[in-house]
Parts: structure tokens; sequence; C-alpha cells
């Protein structure tokens, strides 16, 4: 295990049925292939060995006999490899068949697991030639039973789990007992044949059972050399993790082919560890799994008080052995699997289109509920001609459509300052008359400069003071402005903004209801679009458009001399597509500085030179130095914890994603905590560059 991912490896070799030296030929040159691609644990479908469709074949001596032999032969091959191997072939126990998985590993067979629920129906019929596994209670025969499905194996410290093809279909799965047993690794070993719709049922099934099981299942099923006599098998190859799938073969494929992705184990225990459910299924388990075999060493036995001190230092030797080839081979320090710049926004149009829709849908119902709940026919809205009050505005006028409510009753305030620019104050007034809302235009210049002179502040100091007079004098007009309308103010920050801190306490930070409040800046962007697309109006649209290409800002100080944005606030910061990174896996995953450091590195570097990262649609990923995304996330974790005063007093608002700061339910933290911690692994991790 590298950074705490394990490299898996789903293979469909091509087959000869019956041919058993042809077969074992093919899956030892895969094993030898993945070895030196660091591949840790592979994965091959049923029965490989001889062939899924031998029929009646494997009740014949001769097979049986040369399947035996191929299996040693195939465990042989492992000798002094670091891969993990799991192959299918047929196993005689005490005059029974089994449909049998076997695990094998440094020259030897480890474990072996049957199949346990045979189907028996349509063009199955394995009852006809199989057993299925043994039940073993807990306890039973010492554990020590030569086939049990109920049994666990290790590769280094990562606990896998075995089930076989309709395993995976049966009403509780094999896979749910061994996963809350402490399994984070499922494999499956198929042979699937394929029919109309079957693949993507299928698909979503590994993907779902992943997710039920907060575990990573890898999927390898026979493919291109079994029979066609009255099935096709078209060889799908599947990785998934916790509801994602990580990557699939192609199909239909002549020649041997295998995916390889590295699993986030970390994550998978992060995940069951913040889900209370998972640990109290567990407890709640009658049926046992014994680990019964571990096939690599780990640091936990170097620990072990009572290991024998030759055998310590003889682990102690592997496991410096182990690591020295991990940092001497490039494919272990190359991760195996995407790691998106952008975790908040789905991948392709289709699916940013549906995210989009289910966002904005969840934030007018929250919205519409409130107005409905007090009985409130009006809204004020500060409209800045920016990302956050335009996606807030768009929402609110869906909402008073929803509740058949007459949009002038949305009144938007534009309030030009002192750093107000032309732009910004133009694409306001357009979207606001496009939208068929109250227009209200109030310049706060007069009354800030009073403050200033009430105060004794000099205006030609612009300092924090200067800006956040500003802020606090827009909130009071909306507060004030609410009240004459007997209506309520509507929040437009979003939270990357309420993850930094980046709002003025009780001036922007404050409002009745907070619209966007766990909406990173990230996918604001996505959201504004989306309604322009479908806006039947080319004005709005072009204003729309021109208001996702302006550059973020509170417009606080004043223009450049040639009426441009002066205060950019990604240059003060930091660029939010980084922030919007580190606040996912700070709070979605629970990572420290080092392993978000590691993924940024991934995500901003390593796949921009590779050419791997996805482009297009609206935002570019940004290219960064090691040193400046420390930089960053330094700043993310200063200003994060500092600013927890500001999140622990948020108004109400929907939560629309897994990652929310609402201090109601989502995130409760002490204002007072201390950032030492984080900001010293940041320094450590400075200090190798």
């Amino acid at each position: 295990m590298h950074n705490g991912f394990f490299r898996v490896a789903a293979c469909v070799p091509s087959v000869s049925v019956g041919d058993v030296a042809a077969n074992t030929s093919s899956i030892i040159s895969m094993i030898q292939t993945l070895e030196r691609k660091s591949v840790e644990l592979a994965v091959f479908p049923e029965l490989c060995v001889t062939g899924y469709t031998c029929g009646d074949l494997f009740h014949n001596e001769a097979l049986l006999d040369a399947a035996s032999e191929a299996v040693q032969r195939i465990a042989a091959a492992t000798k002094g490899l670091r891969i993990t191997a799991v192959i299918g072939a047929p196993m005689l126990l005490r005059n029974r068949l089994f449909n049998t998985a076997f695990v094998v590993g440094d020259g030897s067979v480890k474990l072996t697991v049957p199949k346990t629920y045979l189907p028996n129906y349509n063009e199955f019929y394995e009852r006809r030639l199989w057993s299925p596994a043994p039940t073993v209670s807990p306890g039973e025969d010492g554990g020590q039973m030569p086939v049990a499905s109920n049994k666990l194996f290790f590769v280094g410290s990562v606990c896998v789990g075995i089930e076989i093809c309709e395993d995976l279909w049966a009403p509780i799965p094999p896979s749910s007992f061994a996963a809350l047993a402490g399994a984070k690794v499922i494999c499956n070993l198929s042979a699937s044949p394929d029919i109309i719709g079957k693949y993507r049922y299928l698909t979503d099934l590994v993907r779902q059972q992943s997710a039920r099981c907060m575990c990573a299942y890898v999927y390898a099923a026979a493919g291109f050399g079994e029979s066609s006599t009255d099935l096709v098998f078209d060889g799908k190859g599947i990785i998934a993790e916790n509801g994602t799938l990580l990557g699939a073969t192609p199909r239909w494929q002549e020649s041997s082919q295998y995916i390889i992705r590295d699993i986030d184990v970390e994550m998978l225990a992060h995940e069951r560890l913040h889900t209370g459910t998972f640990a109290e299924c567990a407890t709640r388990n009658d049926k046992s799994y014994a680990a019964v075999q571990q096939i690599d060493v780990n640091l936990h036995e170097l620990l072990d008080p009572d290991a024998s001190e030759e055998l310590r230092e003889r682990l102690k030797g592997l496991m410096n052995q182990e690591n020295q080839q991990q940092e001497d081979d490039e494919d272990s320090r190359r991760l195996m699997r995407y790691v998106d710049p952008h975790p908040f926004v789905p991948s392709g149009d289709r699916e940013v289109d549906a995210r989009c829709d289910e966002i904005v849908n969840i934030q007018v119902a929250g919205l519409a509920r409130r107005l409905k709940a007090i009985g409130c026919k009006c809204l004020v809205v500060g409209i800045s001609g920016g990302l956050d009050s335009t996606l807030a505005l768009l929402v609110a006028t869906r909402a008073f459509d929803k509740l058949g409510l007459d949009r002038k009753g949305i009144i938007g305030v534009t309030m030009p300052g002192f750093g107000t620019t032309g732009r910004t104050h133009s694409n306001a007034l357009t979207l606001m008359n496009a939208l068929g809302v109250s227009t209200c235009e109030i310049p706060i210049g007069p009354a800030v400069e009073q403050h200033f002179r009430d105060i004794g502040h000099d205006p030609a100091v612009k300092d924090v003071t200067y800006e956040n007079s500003q802020a606090r004098e827009r909130t009071q007009i909306l507060m004030d402005v609410a009240n004459q309308e007997n209506g309520i103010v509507l929040g437009t920050g979003d939270l990357s903004e309420l993850a930094l801190g980046w709002a003025t306490y009780n001036g922007d930070h404050m409002s009745m209801y907070g619209v966007n409040a766990s909406v990173p800046k990230t996918l604001v962007k996505y959201l504004v679009r989306w309604f322009a697309l479908r806006s039947e109006n080319p004005d709005m649209a072009e204003a729309l458009v021109d208001i996702i290409d302006t550059p973020v800002s509170p417009e606080l100080l004043p223009p450049t001399a040639d009426g441009a944005i002066e205060q950019k606030t990604e240059d003060l910061v930091g660029p939010y597509e980084l922030h919007d990174f580190f606040l996912y896996y700070t709070l979605r995953h629970g990572f420290g500085p080092e392993r978000i450091y590691y993924l940024a590195i991934q995500a901003f570097i390593t796949q921009h030179n590779t050419g791997a990262y996805r482009s297009g649609g609206i935002m570019e990923v940004g290219q960064y130095s090691a040193a400046t995304i420390l930089k960053w996330m330094r700043v993310f974790y200063r200003r994060f914890f500092s600013q927890q005063f500001k999140r622990s007093c948020l108004p109400d608002g929907p939560k629309v994603g897994s990652v929310c700061l609402s201090p109601r339910g989502d995130w409760r933290m002490p204002s007072d905590a201390s950032a030492a911690v984080w900001l010293s692994a940041i320094d450590h991790l400075m200090e190798t560059l």
C-alpha cells in the first residue's frame, strides 16, 4: 500500500475451453505483467483455469486433475512476487465438487473460497455440477474447514473478502457479511454472459454494493473464448469504490485485458468510522467471518509484543524490502486513478445538467417552504452583478413562481459603492429587468462617508474598516428595506466563502435565509451557466455569461484608472478551485494536510503534465507548482480555523450536497480550536520541497 492507496486489477484473460495448459500460461503471463505495474491484488474470472463453459466435462477426472495441477503451477509462479492473485478453478473435496476461488501468493495457495449460491434457472444449471459452499458456524471445526465461504484474508494490512458471480445477486450477498467483518475490498470472480440491458444493471449492482458496504468492489467476468453454444460472454472488468465507478474494461475484446485502479483504503476507513450505522449493523450481525490467513506482513505485526525477536526482525526486513521496492518502482509513485480537481462538479454535460437541476430544485423548495411557513410575500436581495447574488436572485424567482407569487414581490437592491464598476452595475440592472423583479438603487457612498466622519476614520486609509463599513452599510439597507416591505433578506454567500470566513461579520455574513450556504464557488458558475442555457431572453443570457466571466470581487476598493476591478478575491485568498479541493477532502473524507497535498499534486500537476485532466466547460484546471499549492493550503487551514466563529451563528439555509457547514448538524467545531497540528504538517511538507 502506498500513501493509503491499494492497487488492484480486474483481469479478463482470453480462454480456451478445456485447454488448461493454455489458460494457465495466459494467467501466469498476466500476473507477471501486473507485478511489474505494482499491482497488489489481481482478480481473475470464475473458473478461468478451465473455462466456465466446460459443462459435464467438469465431472471428468482428466480435466479435474489438470485443473488441480494448474492451480499449483500458478501458485508456484508467484514465488518471490509481491502480487496476490485470486483465480477460479474446480475443487474436488470429499466427493463434492466446488466452484472455487483460490488465493495464491508467494509460491503457494493461501486460501480457498467456494461459491455460495448456485443458480438453477434459464441457461444456468449449476446445481447439476457443483455443490454449494459448506455452512460453517462460528467456532465449528476450529475454523479449519478446507473450504468455506466465511473466510477473509489480508494483503498487507488490507482485509479482503471473496464472493463468486451469483453471490452478488442474492438478497443478502456474502460480501455484505464480509464487509461488516472488516473486509474493505471485495473480489467477485464471475462468468456472467451478456443479454440485453444486463451490463448496465450489473454495473449499477456492483456500484451500489460497494456503496452499501463502504468498500471497494473488484469484479472480473469471463470473456472471449468461452463457448458460444448457447451464450455469449462479453468480458467485464469493473472496479467500484464506495458507490463510484472507478473504471471498467472495454467489452467484446478478443485479446486478454485488465484494468488497474488504486483503491483509497484510508477514505473507506474514514467512511466507516464516520457512519455510525455501519458499526451498529456489524454488532447486530450474527454471521461471523474468520480471517484465516494473512498473506503479506504489516506494521501491526511488528508491534505485537508476543512475537519472537527472530520473527520481529524477519518481518522488519521484509517490510523494509517492500518499502524499498515501492520507492524504486515508477508505477508505485504514479497514482492509477483519476483525482478530480473539481470534486464538487460532476463530469460530463449530462451529469452537470442533472446535478444542477437537482440543486436548484432543492434551493427553490427550501426557500418556498420558508416563505410559506412565515406567510412572507416579499424578498429583499442585494444584487451586485456577481455570481452569488445572481444565483440567489434566479432561485428566488423560481420560488416565487412555484408559490404563484408576483415576482414584483422580489426587491432587487443594487447599492453602488466606492469599488462598483460599470460592468457589474450594468449586469445587475440587466438581470433584474429581464427577470421582472422590482428594482431599487441606493448608492452607499454618502452614508459611508458620513459614517467615517462619525467614527473618525480617514477615508484615504483603505483598510479593513474602509471595506467592512461598506459591507455593513449594505446589510443595514437590506434589513431596513425588508422591514419597510414586511419581507425578509435573502442571503447570497456561498459555501466556499463560509469556509474561508470571506464575509463581513454582521455584514454580508447575515440574512434571514442563506439560499447558497452549501453551494461551493466552483459549482456556482455551473449553476449560473445552467440558467443561461435555458434563458429565452438573449439580453439576460448575455448578462449571465458575462457575470460568469467577471473576476470574483467584493468591489470594496476603487476601480483602476480604466474602470476595471481592482480588488480580485482570488489574488487575496487564493484560487477557489484549490480551496474547494481542500474543503472537500477535509470535510467529506477527514483527510489531513499530507494526504490532501498528495492528491492535489496528482490533480493539479501530474494529470496536467500527462494530459489526463478533464478540460472543457467553463472552468479549466489551473496550473500550480507544489509550493503554490502549499502556500494556499496554509491560507485555507489558517482561515478555516480562525473564522469558525462566523459559522457558529449562520442563518438557516438548505443543504444541497454531502459537504455543509451548518452549525446545527453538519459541522460542529469550537470557535477557539487551534490549527497548530495542521499548520505544522504543512510546514513539514514545505521543508521537503
